[in-house]
């Protein structure tokens, strides 16, 4: 990873900058960045760049332009999205800091040459440094001041004799002796090499092709004298303390930049910055040797007199040793951790759209239990539509309370409300409550019933039972309670209930307070978005928390739906969302193919809306209405038809509808079958006897238009992409420590993953740890996998347990 984000700094750009009287090309062409980084052809680079500039959505560039992307997934898009904005970062940070160094009267044409061709931020900065408000001069800056840097230059570039003592200054001048000013000059020619674009190009290079190591070690403790006397210093306030132990494996650590893993760069920086690692890039000898050779071969010609040949291999030595590489060794750290950051988020988005993604629990009433001790077990029974019917507080493990009471009262509601699954938060008192149930299943407590239970991950319900979105959902219940009731509803509808709590609450990363915060929470939110789109929504029983997810939705504008939508009742289709305050067309563009307008039989209100729309092949009445435009004074006539559009159950876009009416006539069905297994079979026998390539070019569209057309007639009219996730592990028996044995073969539950392998739920109340040398990888490969994903279910056999230590190692067996 670390190469290839190096490789990028070297891609070439053209743009035109136009300073004072000196005009020059350097390379700019982001297009042609993303191409080359992204491994990419130029055309599809040029249209993803320009559909980004546009402001379209991942979600609706990935699905509804997949003939402009060649079919690019959502994770490269949001990968080509953080390349283009980092480069347009770049680019305005070098216009800055241009602006701020001519203003200062200190642009200098080798200055601006080097900033103008500089391509990361860490360049830009290097180059800016000395001329920070506040910042300390550089020794070349205070030679230059002096007026030393026409004599610099007639050396490097010239050759010229000098005679330094007619550089002598007077005191109290720095420069008031042959070796001061000779120092100063090889000060400003030490800081020229060190800035040359090809210098920095050549050591660039000389790090990817060389084995250069990151090493750590355990920082030696000093204690510091206080004035009280011989005490060790104190820690500094708000600083949590570490144990040194769990950094243990970096106590005597090294490994190559190429190959180190993001978790280990991760640990090792937390270890640095709590005091206990000291950490050091180590720069092997041939690197210096082959960047004093590149030096020389440059600036070092036949002609060059013998002094002042003496001189530059002075200034190559105190280039490498005092500029270049600390530069290239603070550089190499902070792309090693920005590196590890974006492989770390990466495998945190893949864990949240895993967690995300799990299959509903559809048309079950579930009794949810929040697990405790002293405060008891917080109970839920929940609907099969997410309403409350009952709750309490069950005390089955205190001693002040007869607890088989308590059990037999937890049987009675679970028969009573006749309750088949029950959701166990897997919080503190998980593995009591759960063997209070498993009991009360092997003693057949239930009758004929047949109950079965599941741990659900109860991360940020805490956080959610205090939320203003909790609040206002349920106003007049205990905020404990509310914990129960969204670990329930996280059975029944994953995604609808998880999208209420901050991504980063819900408990599938590893690395998370180790990632910069703005980047977390942009990637994660962007998974969200992309999860709940590709979902769908009903427009109608949507809660505002949720249509904000959608693609292309803001706050205001959710808002302003469910205003619209309790004034005027359900939507009848999806044009009507442009009668609701705020969406203009580009709005609905891009949010309409992701959400649902299911059968409700509800007539909706016209009499005093707003609008005017081509209709497409919408059933019912045209109604004309009138509005004022914000933009103009004169009155927009706006038409919408109020009836029902079967289409509108699909993930067919509206700008693709008059093809999908055409398709269907073809077909010879009705548009009232879309959906039913009758319809859907004739659009199969039609696809089979043709091909969807000659169809696309039948309808003069392109190739993944029509195939997402097709799809979207073939699929049933509940049709969720959640039904092909992994289904929730349901249980009727606990099981222990005592239980487990080296080389027995367990179930399990994925319920996270990372760089170093994976850790299984296999109901002893500790997960497992699968790691990465026990995954076989025939395995992934045969389910068409590269990894592992929270949900999956698998089977895997002990390796090794450690009971004092709470620590299981798994292997995989096989996928269940």
């Amino acid at each position: 990873m670390y190469m290839s984000y190096v490789r990028g700094l070297f891609s070439h750009f053209v743009i035109r900058v136009t300073v004072r009287n000196f005009s020059m090309n350097v390379t700019w062409d982001v297009v042609e960045v993303i191409a080359e980084q992204h491994q990419v052809p130029l055309n599809i680079s040029r249209n993803v760049v320009r559909l980004l500039d546009d402001e379209n959505t991942i979600p609706f560039i990935a699905r509804y332009r997949k003939e402009q992307t060649n079919a690019m997934e959502p994770d490269k898009l949001r990968s080509i999205l953080e390349t283009l904005t980092e480069m347009r970062s770049v680019e305005k940070k070098i216009q800055s800091v241009h602006n701020s160094i001519d203003k200062l009267g200190k642009m200098s044409k080798f200055l601006e040459k080097s900033l103008l061709s500089a391509k990361t931020m860490h360049e830009v900065e290097i180059l800016y440094a000395p001329f920070k408000p506040g910042s300390q001069r550089s020794l070349a800056e205070q030679a230059r001041e002096a007026g030393l840097e026409i004599t610099a230059e007639n050396i490097l570039y010239n050759g010229w004799r000098v005679n330094f003592a007619t550089l002598i200054q007077p005191p109290p001048s720095k420069y008031s002796s042959i070796e001061e000013v000779k120092t100063g000059v090889k000060y400003i020619i030490a800081d020229i090499i060190a800035k040359n674009t090809e210098a920095r190009e050549t050591i660039n290079k000389l790090f990817l092709s060389h084995y250069v190591v990151l090493e750590s070690k355990k920082k030696k403790t000093v204690e510091k004298k206080t004035k009280a006397g011989d005490k060790k210093a104190k820690t500094k306030p708000g600083k949590k303390h570490v144990e040194e132990h769990k950094f243990s494996n970096y106590f005597d650590f090294k490994c190559g930049i190429k190959s180190i893993k993001p978790h280990q760069v991760l640990a090792i920086n937390r270890g640095e910055e709590n005091n206990i690692l000291s950490v050091k890039i180590v720069i092997p000898d041939s690197i210096k040797y082959e960047y004093l050779n590149f030096c020389r071969r440059t600036w070092i010609r036949p002609a060059t007199p013998p002094e002042n040949k003496n001189i530059l291999e002075d200034c190559f030595q105190d280039a490498f040793k005092r500029l270049v590489s600390p530069q290239m060794c603070r550089f190499t750290r902070s792309e090693l951790t920005k590196t590890a950051e974006k492989a770390s988020i990466e495998v945190f988005c893949s864990n949240l759209k895993s967690r995300l993604l799990m299959a509903p629990l559809r048309g079950r009433i579930v009794l949810a239990i929040d697990p405790g001790f002293l405060h008891g077990c917080k109970v839920a029974v929940i609907s099969e539509t997410g309403q409350v019917l009952y709750t309490d507080t069950l005390y089955l493990h205190s001693h002040k309370n007869n607890v088989v009471k308590e059990s037999e009262k937890l049987v009675d509601i679970i028969s009573t409300n006749r309750c088949e699954v029950i959701a166990i938060g897997n919080g503190t008192a998980c593995r009591e409550t759960e063997s209070v149930l498993s009991k009360c299943i092997s003693q057949k407590l239930f009758g004929s019933q047949k109950i079965q239970y599941c741990i659900v991950d109860e991360s940020g319900a805490s956080i959610y039972s205090i939320s203003t979105v909790a609040q206002k959902e349920l106003p007049d219940m205990d905020q404990n309670i509310r914990g129960a009731v969204s670990i329930a509803r996280r059975l029944q509808d994953p995604i609808a209930e998880l999208v209420k709590i901050e991504p980063k609450h819900i408990g599938v990363g590893m690395y998370q307070h180790d990632v910069a915060d703005n980047k977390l929470k942009d990637a994660l939110d962007g998974i969200v978005q992309e999860c709940v789109s590709f979902v769908g929504v009903d427009l109608n029983t949507a809660s505002e928390h949720l249509l904000r997810k959608v693609s292309g939705l803001s706050s205001s504008q959710a808002k302003h739906i469910i205003e619209w939508r309790e004034k005027q009742g359900n939507f009848c289709n999806r044009e009507q969302l442009r009668l609701v305050k705020g969406i203009g067309e580009k709005t609905y563009n891009q949010c309409a193919g992701f959400i649902r307008i299911n059968p409700t039989g509800n007539k909706l209100n016209l009499s005093e809306e707003v609008c005017e729309i081509e209709a497409g092949p919408s059933k019912g009445k045209k109604r004309k209405l009138k509005t004022e435009s914000k933009q103009s004074s004169k009155k927009v006539k706006l038409e919408v038809k109020d009836g029902p559009n079967p289409l509108d159950r699909t993930w067919i876009h509206p700008e693709s509808y008059g093809i999908a009416c055409k398709f269907i006539n073809q077909v010879g069905a009705s548009m009232d079958q879309i959906g039913f297994p009758p319809f859907i079979d004739k659009v199969k026998q039609l696809v089979n006897s043709t091909s969807v390539e000659k169809l696309a070019k039948q309808y003069e569209i392109g190739e993944p238009t029509m195939s997402l057309i097709v799809t979207g007639l073939t699929q049933a009219i509940n049709y969720d992409i959640r039904e092909e996730s992994e289904k929730p592990l349901f249980r009727t028996s606990v099981m222990g420590w005592s239980d487990l044995k080296v080389g027995e073969q367990l179930s399990g539950r994925v319920s996270n993953v990372t760089h170093f392998g994976a850790f299984v739920d296999i109901g002893v109340g500790t997960n497992g740890l699968l790691h990465v040398s026990e995954i076989n990888k025939s395995l992934l490969r045969a389910k068409n996998r590269t990894n592992l994903a929270i949900g999956d279910k698998i089977e895997v056999k002990v390796v090794n347990f450690d009971v004092t230590k709470k620590r299981i190692g798994l292997s995989l067996v096989s996928f269940l």
